[in-house]
């Protein structure tokens, strides 16, 4: 696609439509996932180890059967085209969703939360479409806006999924959640546009799905590796940082708000500066902006290991926002700009495997570390292993902070 069909495409239009989208699945998402531990425990006489080992099962599941078939979608969304991706996702996922809400048994849920896995995916191939439509030199914003639209779900859905469960019941809100989960899948179905010319499966310009046909496959590797260490990082804070706030607070005072305060703080800051971060990257090099997502990230994350107080855990939270904003959006941007473009789903698909992979391995090597040294060693952890991605890039992939518009 050239940059004046880009230009005059209907990017902008589907990129208002796929932000309110993308928001309502951040939500759906996310106003589920703090209470499954809860819901699984409704579901039996279980041990307190019996209720920790299931509620990992039931929650990895989805991240595990997603990383494996990301990739096959992406590649049936490239030659299928985008939007049927978002509206098998979003279909599938409301009835996955309602069926939760039906189950009666430990491994119904499992069961449910590995289909779910099959069908997921709708937020990648939203990123997926806006990247092959909106124009090159706009694609940072794009991109970068639109993540502020899921980011906006996620923090939102927690709040929204607790008030839901508080008033009706948790399994009331699986119902309330699929409810979410069509109305995205209508508005995909109505408003979203796309022109779609299949890929070339023959002859001299047909499409070879190999990282080898890629301009620059290396590039494109340690940007996926990159997603899966910021993925990570992130998933490894995730399980812990209400216990840091307990420990922090010595046990005493409004714990549990606190909590939901600290960790909805990173999402404050990375709605407010994506799209800043975004132009910036436009303007002047979006591989500038990554190594400085990297570097900030390092930088906050080292001494919130070190610290004795809750008000500066929390600034440091706010600033851990600010680097999320200059991570994923411009991977995803760097992606898009060194993949052709009937690759582009096939690529964000991979993107997506590697997401999930690096929330899987993060929540199981943050446990781990807390157990072995303690909560704060999961940070400093955290810290070095952005250092050394910084390094990796910095290395092994020159060409992102030469260029002056990467």
């Amino acid at each position: 696609m050239d940059s004046e069909t880009r230009r005059n495409g209907p990017w902008r239009r589907n990129l208002t439509v796929l932000w309110f989208c993308t928001f309502v699945a951040g939500v759906a998402f996310s106003e589920i996932s703090p209470f499954l531990s809860l819901y699984v425990n409704s579901m039996g006489n279980f041990t307190k180890s019996q209720v920790t080992i299931y509620s990992g099962l039931v929650y990895g599941a989805d991240f595990l059967v997603n990383a494996l078939v990301s990739p096959l979608w992406g590649k049936l969304a490239d030659k299928k085209g985008r939007k049927i991706m978002l509206l098998r996702a979003a279909f599938g996922m409301t009835i996955t969703f309602g069926l939760m809400g039906l189950a009666q048994s430990v491994w119904q849920m499992i069961l449910l939360r590995a289909i779910q896995g099959i069908f997921a995916g709708y937020i990648p191939n939203a990123q997926a479409l806006i990247a092959s439509q909106a124009p090159l030199e706009k694609s940072g914003m794009a991109l970068s806006t639109l993540t502020t639209g899921y980011t906006s779900g996620f923090l939102l859905g927690p709040i929204i999924g607790g008030a839901l469960a508080q008033v009706f019941s948790i399994r009331m809100t699986f119902f309330i959640t699929a409810g979410l989960l069509f109305l995205t899948f209508l508005m995909s179905w109505l408003l979203v546009k796309e022109k779609f010319t299949p890929v070339s499966e023959t002859g001299p310009n047909a499409v070879s799905y190999s990282f080898k046909s890629l301009p620059n496959p290396k590039l494109i590797i340690i940007l996926l590796f990159s997603t899966l260490i910021v993925m990570a990082g992130n998933s490894s804070i995730s399980p812990i940082i209400s216990l840091y706030v307990k420990e922090l607070m010595h046990h005493v005072g409004p714990i549990t708000l606190v909590a939901g305060i600290i960790a909805a703080l990173p999402g404050i800051s990375n709605i407010i500066m994506a799209p800043r971060l975004g132009r910036y990257g436009d303007k002047h090099g979006s591989g500038k902006v990554l190594l400085f997502g990297f570097t900030f990230a390092t930088i906050v994350y080292f001494p919130q290991g070190l610290i004795l107080n809750i008000f500066i855990l929390g600034f440091l939270r706010l600033m851990v926002g600010i680097s999320d904003a200059a991570l994923f959006p411009e991977i995803q941007t760097l992606l898009t700009k060194n993949t052709p473009v009937n690759m582009t789903s096939y690529i964000f698909s991979w993107n997506q495997s590697f997401s999930s992979l690096g929330a899987m391995f993060g929540s199981l090597l943050g446990g781990f570390i807390a157990g072995i040294f303690d909560y704060n060693a999961v940070f400093i952890m955290t810290a070095l292993m952005l250092f050394l991605n910084l390094l990796l890039i910095w290395f092994f992939a020159p060409e992102i902070r030469h260029l002056k518009r990467a």
